[in-house]
């Protein structure tokens, strides 16, 4: 075969292809193989875990709560959710924690508490500062724009009555008889 051949180049082609298919099964089973030992080391680490979960499940239940009072709240307030976000962080990081040092359960269990209830605070605190922000901010708004253009509406409506009727032409006056062909229109 001949460089300068279009079937060369072709040929050449479907074997990069072919070679490209090789790699990507070869990856995806590998990726497969890895997939498969993280699940077994997570289904183990999960086991050991299990006993510890149960314990702190009753403070994982206020959280969650907390967390979805937090969650209506954050679809109206950007502020809100980024501490939300944080709590999470917070909250899987003692979670990746206690997988981790399960010799020292007792330890961690205290300062996961901890570390809970300051964000619960957190969050409550974030939570009231919005509010009041956004009461703050509706007050301004009602106090310096709404109430001001609703005196400036006024003044330009009677403004405008008063140009019209000072601008407004005489009424013409009849000082004619018209005969009923004149009137009539049509």
């Amino acid at each position: 075969m001949n460089a300068t051949d279009p079937q060369f180049w072709m040929m050449i082609a479907s074997i990069v292809i072919a070679l490209m298919f090789v790699v990507m099964a070869f990856t995806l089973i590998v990726i497969a193989v890895i997939v498969k030992r993280v699940i077994a080391s997570v289904k183990r680490v999960e086991e050991k875990v299990h006993p510890l979960i149960d314990k702190v499940e009753p403070l994982i239940g206020q959280v969650n709560a907390i967390g979805a009072q937090g969650k209506e709240i954050s679809v109206q307030f950007t502020e809100v959710s980024e501490n939300l976000s944080k709590t999470t962080k917070y909250l899987s990081e003692s979670a990746e924690l206690i997988r981790e040092e399960v010799g020292e359960l007792k330890e961690l269990v205290g300062m996961t508490a901890r570390e809970a209830k300051e964000k619960v605070a957190l969050v409550s605190q974030t939570i009231d500062r919005t509010q009041m922000q956004v009461v703050t901010t509706t007050d301004f708004v009602q106090e310096k724009v709404v109430e001001p253009a609703r005196e400036i509406a006024a003044v330009m409506a009677g403004v405008r009555k008063g140009l019209e009727v000072l601008f407004a032409p005489s009424p013409k006056q009849i000082d004619r008889v018209y005969h009923e062909d004149e009137m009539f229109i049509g």
